[in-house]
């Protein structure tokens, strides 16, 4: 149960990309001194390279605003060398949770305030727009047309995203789509987007199980049902059986499943790296604590 890896990032004191065991021993700094607010991460355990998002300074009337396209992706090796970006300034706006597909060769993620779900091969080229909610920058500030958590299906084809809503609103939504825009169709004007729940206090980033057919998300919503770890079952136009697993987080965020050994990590606004098992009322377990947390990947 403590084999493999747990990476997190860090966003305050100091941005940093922190590694350790998943029962919290052995911690170390892989990288630090980063100050663009990083957000999501990935990780190739094939080539041993780690990818993260950057949302960029923030610039709007209140914190945790974006609204400059000054966001980026980079990544690293495992053993903290060979750091490139790839995804540069100007190319995306608030880049959120990261997925990928390693064996397509293809990065997905969630820009915020562009309201984009969008893609671009591994070494960043190729960057594509796969679903656009809205005009940047005039919609920005419809905190409805923000995409955050993405997860990526590559055997049945779809991506998934949340559209988090208002803070602690109770307008959440999960949507899908498939990974390739329908023929003579747009990013916004595409007929395959699916709804599959909504009325979700806040939820936020995701993660597949596609052997069993369910879905995992975080939700950091201070309302009931929130501050949870959450599942479901894909059916065939929603999603159905949802349950929430556990609660008690402090605006829950990042999420990574230990398939194997049927665990989730999480981390949080509020510093926390908590463990819990994937069964119905589950309690978390406190493994580390560290400053305020966004992302977080697990290695086996």
């Amino acid at each position: 149960m403590n084999s493999g890896k747990l990476y997190m990032l860090q966003l305050r004191p100091g941005g940093e990309i922190i590694e350790m065991d998943p029962d919290g021993s052995n911690r170390r700094t892989l990288l630090g001194n980063l100050l663009d607010n990083v957000d999501g991460i990935v990780i190739d355990k094939r080539t041993k390279t780690l990818y993260w998002t950057n949302m960029g300074p923030a610039m709007g009337p209140r914190e945790g605003d974006f609204f400059q396209a000054d966001g980026s992706i980079e990544c690293i090796g495992l053993n903290g060398a060979n750091r490139r970006m790839l995804v540069g300034h100007g190319l995306t706006v608030t880049p959120k949770q990261v997925a990928a597909d390693f064996g397509a060769g293809f990065l997905y993620w969630c820009d915020r305030e562009a309201m984009r779900v969008m893609r671009s091969n591994l070494d960043g080229s190729n960057v594509t727009v796969l679903v656009r909610n809205g005009v940047f920058p005039a919609d920005s500030q419809d905190v409805m047309r923000h995409c955050v958590g993405i997860a990526v299906d590559p055997v049945n084809r779809y991506i998934y995203w949340t559209q988090k809503g208002p803070p602690d609103g109770g307008k959440g939504r999960i949507f899908r789509a498939g990974l390739e825009i329908p023929a003579d169709q747009q990013p916004e004007n595409r007929t395959d987007i699916e709804l599959l729940i909504d009325h979700l206090p806040e939820p936020i980033d995701l993660e597949l199980d596609t052997k069993n057919n369910l879905l995992y998300w975080t939700d950091r919503g201070n309302l009931d049902g929130g501050n949870s770890l959450n599942r479901a079952r894909i059916g065939t136009k929603q999603l159905e059986n949802h349950e929430v697993l556990a609660t008690g987080l402090q605006e829950g965020i990042g999420l990574a499943i230990d398939h194997a050994n049927q665990r989730a990590f999480t981390t949080e606004l509020g510093g926390e790296v908590r463990v819990a098992p994937l069964e119905a009322k589950a309690q978390f377990t406190t493994i580390a604590k560290l400053g305020i947390l966004t992302g977080i990947a697990y290695v086996a």
